[in-house]
């Protein structure tokens, strides 16, 4: 099983994602963070992200409706795939079962893995809206091993990420991780909170089949 993170691992939508913020805050008002505060953020969900801007609590679920009335109108216009991520999926579903466990949403995600033709190659999809606790507790993770009908420690499993949320819950869940350079987070981090690392998703499913002894 090889479970892949979305923003920062396959996919960069960071356009996408600041213009929605600065869209919600031009509706609603209040100051915006500015791009390099939300994009250092970014693979959190979005009501925690708004809750550290300063948002007020009772107007939180405004900002996120006005994100994504505005995120859905051109996440599939400012997003693409990462290099090699497209070679990554295919690659590793010769010889493994995979899912995605994102932040994001997961009418979004789905969307755009459809956009990108890459949709049909994921057992299960687990968006934000599929669990009651995001990453970096287990709960994604271990509902998606869940809905792929597998137990940690029944068969090998990876989990592909940028930060060390994903790496936190892998190894919280009892899956492997795997930190890669391309997103958002720093390789100096993931090392610290304890990933092996890889440049990419195609190098990160490479390393997999090594392990696997896979020819």
């Amino acid at each position: 099983m090889i479970l892949f993170d979305l923003d920062g691992t396959l996919i960069d939508s960071t356009e996408a994602i600041l213009e929605s913020f600065r869209e919600s805050y031009r509706v609603l008002g209040g100051a915006y963070p500015g791009d390099e505060a939300v994009q250092a953020m970014i693979g959190h969900p979005l009501a925690q992200m708004y809750r550290s801007f300063g948002a007020d609590e009772e107007r939180i679920e405004e900002y996120v409706a006005a994100y994504k009335r505005h995120y859905r109108s051109v996440h599939t216009q400012k997003t693409v795939l990462l290099p090699g991520a497209k070679e990554a999926v295919e690659a590793s579903a010769r010889f493994a079962r995979l899912g995605v466990v994102t932040t994001k949403t997961g009418k979004y995600s789905r969307e755009l893995l459809e956009h990108f033709g890459i949709m049909e190659y994921f057992a299960v999809l687990i968006g934000s809206e599929d669990v009651l606790r995001h990453k970096p507790h287990p709960e994604p993770i271990l509902t998606a091993l869940e809905q792929m009908g597998c137990r940690p420690g029944e068969v090998a499993c990876w989990m592909i990420g940028d930060t060390c949320m994903d790496i936190e819950a892998a190894l919280a869940a009892g899956v492997r991780p795997l930190g890669v350079g391309c997103g958002y987070g720093a390789l100096e981090d993931l090392r610290g909170c304890g990933a092996e690392l890889s440049q990419n998703a195609r190098d990160a499913v490479a390393k997999i089949r090594t392990q696997m002894k896979i020819l």
